[in-house]
């Protein structure tokens, strides 16, 4: 899709903060406020626009350990039901399936490292198809963006 510099103004605006008013974006790239919202939709309905959300803040809830886990199974055809599983573990927030060691990736947020532990031995390592994890606890994250345009 092309974009042009109006566009890249508008998205870098609502990207830093999707909370910034249209007209203030109309008034800094000098259109009106109507074509902004015109130039969104079309952003929108060519999905480069993936969607608008807040962030909730896990530290603030008492979340704590952060942690990827890497997840072995005994047949890639169990990938779809252990999927399956994985879902109803609210902890669990992020799943890829990859190359490599590792049939699927995870991330998990938990409130403290006994926390994790159990979520492992309990409830992950109890799927059927997982024969082992292994885990990476985060320390600190350094860069949480969007990429650049």
């Amino acid at each position: 899709m092309k974009i042009d510099g109006i566009d890249k103004i508008i998205i870098k605006r609502l990207v830093k903060d999707a909370r910034t008013p249209v007209l203030s974006i109309a008034r800094e790239v000098g259109i009106s406020g109507a074509a902004i919202h015109q130039r969104l939709r079309k952003l929108e309905k060519s999905e480069l626009i993936d969607g608008y959300k807040m962030i909730i803040n896990p530290k603030s809830l008492g979340y704590t350990t952060t942690a990827f886990v890497g997840v072995f199974l005994d047949s890639s055809s169990q990938y779809s039901s252990a999927i399956k599983r994985l879902k109803d573990i609210p902890e669990v927030v992020e799943s890829h399936y990859t190359t490599g060691n590792y049939a699927i990736f995870i991330k998990i947020l938990c409130k403290n490292n006994e926390d994790l532990m159990h979520l492992l031995n309990k409830d992950i390592q109890n799927i059927k198809g997982v024969s082992r994890t292994e885990t990476f606890i985060s320390l600190d994250q350094q860069i949480d963006r969007q990429i650049n345009i």
